[in-house]
């Protein structure tokens, strides 16, 4: 049996660690290589980082930094923000990335997950997806860092994604993002138990019950958080400890 992985994430901006609530109110949350030597350190399975406002700002995603980032880990690390070309993941991957992280640039232009694909396998290509449950029961995309609403649907693009060659999918809940009310359990079940590839569950993680009923419940491949871990609610040893007891295989140090 696979074991679960427990990945947290490293929001950037202006070269600092953030986090907010759905999206918004950010506040600092620390440095990026310590925060991210810490948790190679304490058990982590990997390591995502996100250039939040990348995308926005219309630039290239901060490559000198994730250089220091990867020479502090040793750990699976992917890294994803304004990525919308091969050549920009070949910066990224020279820099020490070991997996590229795609969102709105797919969504604008989807074959770019095939040529991505091609070029660097499958395996190296996460669809990182934006989504939010709005009023009508439906889950939509968002693109531009959950700035702007599409008319997809989330588990379309996702099966859309996986044809064209995602390895990964990176599933982000906006209505339970920062809200550490537990993770969004029905999308992530449907999407964990129909697509061929594994599903990282991100977006509510408040405690180590909810890790325990994401796994069990949704099927998850992995949960990624990061306030619990930055301002050490709780640690990620803890946590592993905690989900062994509950016979949800996980690798421990």
């Amino acid at each position: 049996m696979f074991t679960k992985r427990i990945i947290p994430c490293l929001d950037i901006k202006d070269g600092r660690t953030v986090k907010g609530t759905h999206f918004v109110e950010l506040r600092d949350a620390g440095d990026p290589v310590e925060l991210a030597a810490r948790y190679a350190e304490e058990g982590a399975d990997e390591l995502v980082f996100l250039d939040i406002t990348a995308t926005v700002e219309k630039r290239k995603t901060l490559s000198e930094l994730v250089y220091q980032v990867a020479h502090h880990v040793n750990i699976p690390f992917t890294v994803g923000g304004g990525i919308s070309s091969v050549e920009d993941v070949q910066v990224l991957l020279q820099s020490g990335a070991d997996k590229i992280s795609v969102n709105s640039a797919a969504v604008k232009r989807p074959n770019l997950i095939k040529e991505l694909a091609s070029e660097f396998g499958s395996q190296c290509v996460v669809l990182a997806i934006d989504t939010k449950q709005e009023e009508d029961g439906l889950w939509y995309v968002y693109l531009n860092g959950g700035r702007t609403k599409t008319d997809i649907l989330c588990v379309d693009w996702a099966k859309q994604g996986v044809d064209l060659g995602a390895g990964e999918i990176l599933l982000t809940s906006m209505n339970h993002d920062g809200a550490k009310k537990g993770f969004a359990l029905d999308i992530t079940s449907e999407l964990s138990k129909s697509l061929p590839i594994p599903v990282i569950a991100s977006g509510g993680g408040g405690s180590m019950e909810h890790f325990n009923d994401v796994f069990k419940i949704s099927s998850a491949d992995a949960a990624l958080a990061a306030s619990i871990f930055h301002f050490k609610e709780i640690s990620i040893p803890d946590l592993k400890r905690y989900l062994h007891e509950q016979q949800i295989p996980v690798r421990l140090k």
